[in-house]
C-alpha cells in the first residue's frame, strides 16, 4: 500500500526495523532536545505529513523498549490519524517514571500501522442474541 507522505524533517522515511516489523519507526523532529519530567506530557514534532488513503487509519502506538526501560508511553495508549488530517504527524508522549526523561532530534519515538476499519451503523433492538459468556465481564475467567 502506498502513502503520500512530506518530510520537512531530516530524518529517514519511518522504516521496519525487521524484516517481520509489524509497525514502522517514527523519529523526532527537533530543535534542540526536550526534556520530559515525571508524569509530564508533551508532543514531540516528526516533520511527517501523510496523506492516508479513506477506509484507512494510521495507529500510533508506544515503542516498547522506552515504555519498560524509561517509562515513555502515549499519552492516550494507541493514537489514531484520520485519513483525511493532513498536519504534521505530532507524538503525545507522556513519561510514567519518576525521572526525567530525554528525547533528541533523531530518536525513535513511536511507531505507526497502517489499519483498514469499517464504518458502522446502529440498529436499535430490544434483545441481543445470547452466547455462553453473554454478561461476563472484566475477570470472567478468573484472572
Amino acid at each position: 500500500m502506498i502513502v503520500k507522505v512530506i518530510n520537512k524533517s531530516n530524518n529517514p522515511l519511518p522504516k521496519y526495523a525487521t524484516e517481520g516489523s509489524a509497525g514502522l519507526d517514527v523519529h523526532a523532529f527537533l530543535e534542540e532536545p526536550v526534556i520530559i519530567k515525571p508524569l509530564e506530557r508533551k508532543i514531540i514534532p516528526t516533520g511527517l505529513y501523510l496523506e492516508i488513503p479513506n477506509g484507512y487509519e494510521i495507529q500510533v502506538r508506544a515503542r516498547s523498549g522506552m515504555s519498560i526501560k524509561h517509562g515513555i508511553t502515549l499519552v492516550n495508549g494507541v493514537g489514531t490519524i484520520d485519513s483525511d488530517y493532513r498536519g504534521e504527524l505530532g507524538i503525545p508522549v507522556i513519561n510514567l517514571s519518576n525521572e526525567e526523561y530525554e528525547i533528541k532530534s533523531g530518536d525513535k519515538v513511536a511507531q505507526i500501522i497502517l489499519a483498514k476499519y469499517e464504518h458502522l451503523e446502529f440498529k436499535l433492538e430490544e434483545n441481543l442474541e445470547e452466547t455462553d459468556r453473554s454478561d461476563g465481564g472484566f475477570g470472567h475467567t478468573g484472572y
